[in-house]
């Protein structure tokens, strides 16, 4: 089924690493609400009456909305889709912007998952990343949100931090599992252009982790979770059994999904023709659109067949596997002879086992993956 996104592009201050949309003035939150609901009520969504199954409040800081705002969100998207009555409704939530008192205000609109971006449980690494929030926040958040009724919280970590050991990151993620989330995702640190991050780095105040040590932090990971029972479903999250983010997962399996807000990207695909389209990145441009009853897209692509085959098979293989049986189906062509042997060898080289036509990477072939992905593309060599 498919998923509606909605980016929420406020920060009360931007990490040094993101290069996702967002601005630090906040007092635009409730113009830009406006133009919000604007922009959910005039949208004419590609599929008919169909159902959605998961509404994903991304960002940006989600969490600094207050209830009042984020109920008129969800009012109109449920004036607009059918939606159903056990959607996965997800916030990604800062721990310095909530109280417990909000939270259990979310948790009665419906919100029934929380993604938490702690990112890491020691003060000097916060500090750095350019965290507002503290340990003892990120802990007190996890409580508050038990309290108020949420069964379902994923935690966000980090690792791969300059000048970050491997002892440092096992504390990190035992501290976050001595918290019992259902799920969490560990991010090695990327260096994205344009980012203060980038900037420090082409600087050389600071040098990124070196490529063993990230190597050996997410070895240590995939071992961890694993210990403590976590199904690891795609390169960097992990989730208890019936916790995995249903919202993400569609992503992952090439499922339909609508995205609202400055930067949100949608995707559709339908009858045999399939297409993406983006908003602008500017919060000033993406009022003004509206203003003037315009849909506030900046672009848009038709995907041919071989391109969707192409995602097709990356995104299998960095979740929980490529479905070779899917991929005939929905292409109507089986696996080449050079991507065949490609395969055998991979489960030789136990970087991928196949069962019932599922090709997964083993821990060994996470390690690779985008190494592997770029063999097994048709357009490789």
């Amino acid at each position: 089924m498919p998923s509606l996104y909605v980016h929420i592009p406020f920060c009360e201050r931007k990490c040094v690493y993101c290069d996702f949309y967002s601005i630090e003035n906040v007092s635009r939150i409730d113009q830009f609400i406006s133009a919000l609901l604007h922009e959910i009520n005039m949208y004419a969504h590609p599929g008919g009456e169909v159902e959605f199954e998961t509404i994903f409040f991304g960002g940006g800081t989600p969490s600094l909305l207050t209830p009042e705002q984020l109920q008129s969100v969800l009012e109109q998207l449920h004036r607009t889709f059918r939606i159903r009555h056990d959607a996965e409704v997800t916030v990604e939530t800062n721990p310095g912007t909530v109280t417990k008192e909000r939270l259990a205000e979310y948790r009665t609109l419906g919100v029934n998952r929380l993604s938490i971006g702690v990112q890491s449980f020691f003060e000097d690494e916060l500090h750095f990343l350019s965290r507002i929030h503290d340990r003892a926040q990120a802990i007190q958040c996890v409580k508050w949100a038990r309290k108020v009724g949420f069964d379902n919280i994923s935690l966000d970590l980090i690792y791969a931090l300059p000048g970050q050991s491997l002892e440092r990151w096992e504390q990190n993620l035992q501290t976050g599992l001595s918290l019992g989330p259902n799920h969490l995702s560990a991010y090695g640190l990327i260096v994205e252009d344009g980012t203060p991050l980038a900037r420090m780095v082409q600087a050389r105040q600071v040098s990124p982790a070196p490529t063993e040590d990230e190597a050996n932090m997410y070895e240590f990971t995939m071992e961890c979770m694993e210990v403590h029972g976590y199904e690891h479903y795609e390169v960097s999250n992990y989730a208890k059994p019936g916790f995995r983010s249903k919202h993400n997962y569609n992503y992952w399996r090439h499922e339909n999904y609508l995205g609202f807000g400055p930067s949100a990207h949608s995707f559709w695909h339908s009858d045999g023709s399939a297409k993406r389209w983006w908003n602008i990145a500017n919060l000033s441009h993406y009022s003004e659109r509206l203003s003037q009853n315009e849909l506030p897209l900046v672009s848009h692509e038709v995907l041919a067949a071989d391109q969707l085959a192409t995602e097709r098979l990356f995104l299998g293989l960095r979740s929980d596997g490529f479905d070779i049986g899917r991929f005939r189906r929905d292409f109507g062509v089986g696996i080449g002879t050079r991507q065949q042997a490609i395969i055998d060898q991979l489960v030789v080289d136990q970087l991928a086992t196949l069962n019932n036509e599922s090709l997964r990477l083993t821990h060994k072939g996470y390690l690779l993956c985008d190494e592997i992905c770029e063999r097994l593309m048709p357009q490789a060599p």
